[in-house]
């Protein structure tokens, strides 16, 4: 079975909330609390989404944490890259030297494609 990761999982629902009011900085702790998640893994997730460039965090009294893009311009693609790396279903589909067996494999460029598709797929779904 294919499956997203939970801090994935997370991560989306917290992107999702900041699109509902892309206007309003809301801190961490805000944030945990609206969506019913760990503190702590609220705080170490939007880390990671401001190092791949999705939020932006802004200090002081009306700090927080927003979107550093228009939802539209954010795909889930962009979200799961951020937190598990990039969109493949094997070793092998991430490119060269990945696999021992590569030389002589005979689904490698099926495997590619099919990652392919499902990266396409997920690139067409945004946070509007």
């Amino acid at each position: 079975m294919l499956r997203i990761g939970k801090l994935t999982d997370y991560a989306t629902g917290l992107m999702a909330q900041l699109a509902h009011s892309p206007e309003r900085n809301v801190s961490a702790q805000q944030l945990a609390l609206e969506l019913g998640l760990p503190g702590p893994s609220v705080g170490a997730l939007l880390k990671r989404l401001g190092r791949a460039g999705l939020v932006r965090g802004v200090r002081g009294v009306a700090g927080g944490y927003a979107l550093a893009r228009a939802p539209e311009a954010i795909s889930v693609v962009d979200i799961i890259v951020a937190i598990e790396g990039p969109v493949a279903l094997t070793e092998c589909a991430l490119g060269e030297g990945n696999c021992k067996l590569e030389s002589g494999c005979a689904t490698r460029a099926h495997w590619r494609r099919i990652s392919q598709a499902v990266r396409v797929a997920l690139e067409a779904v945004s946070l509007a």
